[in-house]
């Protein structure tokens, strides 16, 4: 990873500055998630908020940005198509009581089971994910109510901008700490786009756009005018001029009053059995969804920083979160990677920077929206390239040869997985599957015995390896009950049962020597072991005691 996150400690001044240019990089995101889930921007910009700030306060990793996020709009879009709207609150608010149960469970730990190949194609793909997203900022919507790219000097203009922020970006760290390279870029490229957009005559505009530079404001235009038109449903030209006509360019933005109950505006589902069992599929996956992409990028931010968050908090502060997040009728959310990273560049390291960043963005759809709509995208644009930049692990590029085979199609199917279906929770599970059955299939064989007999003709089979479902068959096929002396030991000092397929097996064996009218004996059992096999019943009697001379237990297989 290129070193654009300093390691630095935390201070109130860089917390400050780093949240209020999170906020600026949030208000695009939040709006476009909105889009997908199928409900208002404003939606969304709450859900940002509300979610961004509890989970600054009570989550366990400081400097970690949290809001809507697509990973969670792809399901909630769903529900409210089959549902509607009424039933998003109940939803979410679900959600978070099943995260904040599985925080007091303390399963947050369960990311350790999370291996590093997993976690490199989780950052690659998540960092080729956003730098794709970039790409739709460079579209604008025809008159046939198509997306297709800009082109002429507002394409020039774009691409221009977006290499002047991404410079600024990479020097002024070079020159001075005092403030935040990227907002310094945002507002430095922001007055330009400005005096361009005063200044440059109208034949350099391409055909559909007010301005050569695009700020939010043409975003927020562009994503309304494409929603009405799929929710025209028809490819008839005068259905799709109705569309567009029907979009209030005016009206379109970011701006609104403060945020209210839910359920003293809305209508509520029934509070029944029926509707339980229809929210809760949703809120359990909106509850997965959501832990895994926050306790990942909890992960990252912690390697990142060489600090280490707290993962039942964090579950909890979530939970806390999207609970509050419901009873505003907000669409719920997660951590955000693409402005966590852009925090921990900018120099936020504590809650104080989270918290500004939620802050600020209540501000901005209270009292700033005319400003905040005129910056380009281009600056926004060009930090997540240099996030992108910041994210990918460029040394996978040189180690694809000196790691493991099986690591290395891990890292290549979670990230593919990531770049096709958007779906980074299901990318990670997948990832971790595969890596566990991986790892069985090559333990598998891993089990052998040394033989050896002592004075007193007992045979003793002195185990090495683990014994589990994956290696059962390698450990029957070491023993011969036919052939083998009247008393067979066989020794665990070096080996260790882990489930009861190992129970089995030693079962299978135990009846195979019973059947030859053979004693079998069972010594250096482990204490985990001991405890598997008390669970089994009477199975095997083990004595504590054993012979430190021969190694031969006293008590054989019942």
């Amino acid at each position: 990873m290129l070193d654009f996150y300093r390691l630095r400690p935390s201070n109130p001044k860089d917390d400050v500055l780093s949240g209020i240019t999170v906020a600026l990089a949030l208000v695009p995101e939040a709006v476009a998630f909105a889009f997908v889930a199928g409900v208002s921007p404003i939606i969304g910009l709450y859900s940002a908020f509300f979610i961004g700030l509890i989970s600054a306060i009570f989550g366990g990793r400081p400097g970690m940005i949290s809001g809507a996020t697509g990973a969670m709009a792809v399901v909630i879009v769903t529900l409210v198509a089959e549902y509607g709207l009424e039933y998003l609150f109940p939803t979410v608010i679900l959600c978070g009581v099943i995260q904040i149960l599985v925080g007091l469970g303390r399963l947050g730990k369960l990311i350790r089971m999370v291996p590093h190949s997993v976690m490199l194609g989780f950052v690659n793909g998540l960092a080729i994910v956003i730098m794709l997203a970039q790409f739709g900022s460079f579209q604008t919507i025809g008159s046939d109510g198509l997306l297709r790219l800009i082109d002429g000097w507002s394409l020039v203009i774009m691409v221009g901008l977006v290499g002047l922020t991404m410079a600024i970006i990479w020097l002024l760290p070079k020159l001075t700490t005092a403030i935040p390279a990227s907002l310094m870029a945002i507002i430095t490229v922001t007055l330009l786009a400005v005096g361009l957009n005063s200044w440059a005559p109208a034949s350099l505009a391409s055909e559909g756009q007010t301005n050569v530079v695009a700020t939010v404001k043409d975003m927020l235009v562009t994503q309304s005018q494409a929603a009405a038109v799929r929710a025209a449903d028809t490819e008839t030209e005068d259905f799709v001029a109705q569309a567009l006509a029907s979009v209030d360019i005016d009206a379109v933005g970011i701006a609104a009053g403060l945020p209210g109950l839910f359920f003293l505006e809305h209508v509520l589902p029934p509070l029944t059995w029926a509707t339980l069992m229809t929210i809760l599929p949703f809120a359990v996956i909106l509850a997965g969804v959501g832990l895994i992409e926050s306790l990942m990028t909890m992960t990252l931010i912690d390697e990142i920083t060489e600090t280490r968050g707290r993962g039942n908090r964090e579950c909890i502060g979530q939970g806390l979160a999207n609970i509050t997040c419901g009873l505003f009728g907000g669409m719920g959310g997660c951590a955000m990677i693409g402005q966590s990273l852009i925090n921990v560049n900018s120099g936020g390291r504590g809650r104080t920077s989270g918290i500004t960043a939620a802050v600020c963005l209540l501000l901005f759809v209270l009292f700033l929206a005319p400003w905040i709509e005129m910056i380009p995208m281009a600056a926004l644009v060009g930090v997540m390239f240099m996030v992108v930049i910041g994210t990918f692990e460029w040394a996978t590029l040189r180690m694809w040869q000196r790691m493991p085979a099986t690591d290395m199609l891990v890292m290549v199917l979670v990230a593919g997985y990531t770049v096709i279906m958007h779906d980074l929770a299901t990318a990670v599970l997948l990832g971790v599957v595969v890596s566990a059955l991986a790892f069985a299939w090559q333990h598998a064989t891993h089990i052998f015995a040394d033989i050896k007999s002592n004075e007193h003709g007992s045979k003793i089979y002195q185990l090495h390896g683990p014994l589990f479902f994956a290696s059962v068959r390698s450990f029957l096929d070491m023993f011969d009950a036919a052939k083998d002396p009247e008393d067979v030991v066989i020794d665990f000092y070096y080996t260790r049962v882990y489930d009861q397929s190992g129970l089995e097996a030693i079962n299978s064996i135990a009846e195979r020597y019973e059947r030859a009218g053979k004693r079998l004996h069972l010594t250096h059992l482990s204490a985990e072991c001991r405890q598997l096999l008390a669970r089994a019943g009477d199975l095997v009697e083990v004595n504590v005691s054993e012979d430190p001379q021969y190694h031969v237990a006293t008590d054989r297989i019942a």
